[in-house]
């Protein structure tokens, strides 16, 4: 039988999904007839609650209930000593304080969802203003070093004398970049369906990790987790807003309580700006000092971002630096900025992604100073072990994916000279950037189980968020078990399955396959041994965290990749368009070569967008986010995403599992932004370091002599 493991399988939910038979979280219909819930946001950005007036609501047709702090029910605290913030207590309506704008105030619970929302117009609050802090330019020199960033990695790193080879480099790059607030905004909203029934409780949640979220609405509600069952096959989108649960699930939960009916949540698109995770605006400092030859001597990577007081939370901007090219005095730092805006939570490439906008493009400062090839300079800069942790690489392929991909994108005919190339009205540059990423390595339990039919049935708690879960689990399975692909059935997304590392990260395909093939193997040896019985035979599969694993220790895991983009920039207006874009990926070994490509296209289709269009625009006197909704918080459109194509080198990494396959999910997103930065300033000779890139940052100084 041909080998499942790899083959560009359609997925297995495909025609579930396109036919509109996937349910999503707020699709259950064989509950009852539900209630609906809709939240009341706060108008302000800090201050308290006076008075909160909610008879007109209440006398509204339909409502059932009005919510507010003075009558919901006593819930779990914050506790800011448990490590992942996503199994933390999330308590709603808890006090009278406003800590940012849009933070609910009430929920409206009525018959309908017009009723409910009809309802929520005429809760009437009164506040007392307080001067909040919503500017974070002007809060710079606040910054404070947190004890650790994302991830729990090291919040600075300094190897040598960083200051002493700077100041004595032949050429130095000393800039400071800047990446503004950026959104997850999947297709699905964030919604929620909970169902009483006695002292238990169901929660059809939208959620990108089941254990974690279990854990939080048990802490939230204070009830034993037994009582507790979270359902959620299908998951509209995530890319890290849904790795946490958020108010609509705990309002929906103690409502449901409250009432003992089913009651649905689902937020509007512009309250996702306020009541879900935001990446930090962050200002960078990048220092590069190197010798005439382009050897780095000096590498510096200084990042101060957003945070919110009563939630902190530290991208790890500055790490990719860390591994990234050789040189022998190194400083690395991260620095937080409170401020009175919704909590910063991980957004696609947490860290990554703003962190190699601001590092690359100055890599491309440098090979532009010294009057080297952009490639050139970063192969002579590649270190042989980790530049800081002096331990090897479990399999590094950078200078591959470089050269593989400048040889398929033409990188010869690159323009030598900014400017210098012009087609009709069109200024035309080519630009590329090097892609980073940590392997991680989460907990994770998957079950097997075979049946006298020959059909064998994979279940975990991991979700499927439309990146082809479902497929690839089944991929591993067949070829694990011995067994064509559709005699395996997979069963996920459901709380009382064994545990995984849920979808994030990238974390998800290599730890949940991983799992599942122990548990295939497990069950071989079983059958090895012993015929099914009538009642079936199971196994189960485990890995342990990478902090467990000697392989994380003694060696450094990464994943890599290299960007190349070619843009067009009107003479005369400075419209900026994506002409064609191409990325070359080393993740290991592939498990289905469809979904990956798909994966990786939508990383650098999300890396075009923030180097080109997103902004998340604060109104500094209320700390609202004035362009909270899809007409003006801008992501690419058909029209803005040309030709994209995402090669995949095949490989193997035996340290990372014994699938040798690492995560790539994010990957596409790390660095494809300093590409399309970097083709900017080729077609052009203008470097806008205030990110997005618009048409007012480049206009002014375009050349007029072209």
């Amino acid at each position: 039988m041909a080998t499942m493991t790899g083959q560009p399988i359609n997925r297995i939910d495909g025609p579930l999904k396109v036919s509109g038979k996937a349910t999503y979280a707020y699709e259950h219909w064989d509950v009852g007839e539900p209630l609906y819930g809709f939240i009341v946001g706060a108008t302000i950005g800090k201050g308290r609650i006076v008075q909160i007036d909610t008879t007109g609501a209440e006398r509204s047709p339909g409502v059932r209930m009005v919510m507010t702090y003075r009558n919901a029910p006593a819930q779990g605290p914050r506790d800011a000593s448990i490590p992942s913030q996503y199994s933390r207590a999330y308590p709603m309506l808890s006090g009278p304080d406003i800590h940012h704008y849009g933070e609910p105030v009430a929920l409206v619970v009525a018959t309908t969802y017009e009723q409910a929302r009809a309802a929520a117009s005429l809760v009437e609050v009164e506040y007392a203003v307080l001067s909040g802090h919503f500017d974070f330019a002007k809060r710079l020199d606040k910054a404070y070093a947190p004890k650790a960033v994302n991830a729990g990695l090291a919040t600075d790193s300094a190897v040598g004398n960083f200051d002493t080879a700077f100041k004595s480099a032949d050429v130095k790059i000393d800039q400071v970049y800047t990446t503004p607030y950026q959104f997850s905004q999947p297709m699905e909203p964030h919604c929620c369906l909970a169902v009483p029934n006695g002292d238990d409780l169901t929660v059809y949640v939208s959620a990108q990790i089941l254990a974690e979220a279990h854990t939080a609405i048990a802490s939230t509600l204070k009830i034993d987790p037994l009582r507790i069952r979270l359902v959620t096959p299908y998951v509209g989108g995530g890319f890290g807003s849904k790795l946490g649960i958020h108010g609509e699930t705990i309002l929906a939960a103690l409502a449901a309580r409250a009432l003992k009916e089913p009651v649905k949540i689902a937020m509007t698109r512009q309250q996702i700006f306020h009541l879900v995770s935001v990446r930090p605006a962050t200002s960078q400092r990048v220092r590069l000092g190197a010798g005439r030859d382009g050897r780095l001597v000096a590498l510096g990577h200084d990042v101060t971002m957003f945070t919110s007081p009563i939630s902190e939370y530290a991208e790890q901007s500055a790490t990719s630096a860390r591994g990234l090219y050789a040189a022998p005095n190194r400083l690395t730092r991260h620095r937080l900025t409170a401020l009175d805006l919704p909590r910063g939570e991980d957004v696609r490439a947490p860290g990554e992604a703003p962190g190699l906008h601001a590092f690359e493009s100055a890599m491309d400062e440098l090979a532009h100073a010294l009057n080297m090839d952009p490639i050139e300079l970063r192969i002579l800069n590649e270190p042989k072990v980790h530049p800081e942790e002096g331990i090897p690489f479990s399999d590094r392929r950078l200078v591959e994916c470089m050269r593989e991909g400048a040889r398929r994108f033409g990188w010869e005919r690159r323009p030598a000279k900014p400017a210098s190339v012009r087609d009709g009205r069109w200024l035309v540059g080519y630009g590329m950037a090097a892609a980073i990423r940590g392997q991680f390595q989460m907990t994770s339990k998957a079950k097997v189980r075979m049946g006298p039919d020959g059909i064998a049935v994979v279940q975990s708690d991991m979700t499927d968020i439309g990146t082809g879960t479902y497929t690839i689990v089944a991929q591993v399975a067949a070829d694990a078990l011995g067994v064509p692909l559709d005699r395996v059935r997979v069963e996920l997304g459901r709380s009382d399955y064994p545990a995984g590392a849920g979808s994030g990260g990238s974390w998800g395909a290599s730890n949940t396959c991983t799992s599942v093939h122990r548990a295939c193997m497990a069950l071989r040896e079983k059958l090895r041994i012993g015929k099914i019985p009538a009642e079936g035979m199971e196994a189960e599969g485990e890995i342990a965290a990478m902090s467990e694993e000697p392989n994380y220790k003694n060696y450094s895991i990464f994943t890599y990749g290299a960007h190349f983009a070619e843009v067009g920039v009107d003479v005369d207006t400075a419209e900026i368009r994506l002409r064609r874009m191409l990325g070359v990926f080393a993740a290991g070994r592939i498990l289905n070569a469809k979904t990956a490509r798909s994966q990786l296209i939508g990383g650098m289709t999300w890396g075009v967008s923030s180097a080109l269009l997103e902004d998340g625009t604060v109104d500094a006197r209320t700390g609202a986010f004035v362009n909270r909704d899809l007409a003006e918080y801008l992501v690419p459109v058909h029209a803005d995403i040309p030709e994209i194509d995402a090669i995949l080198l095949d490989g193997f990494d035996g340290k990372a599992n014994e699938l040798g396959a690492k995560g790539l999910g994010e990957l596409g997103n790390c660095g494809a932004n300093a590409a399309v930065a970097n083709a900017v300033f080729n077609a052009t000779g203008v470097r806008v370091r205030d990110f997005p890139i618009t048409l007012d940052k480049v206009l002014p100084a375009l050349p007029r002599e072209v």
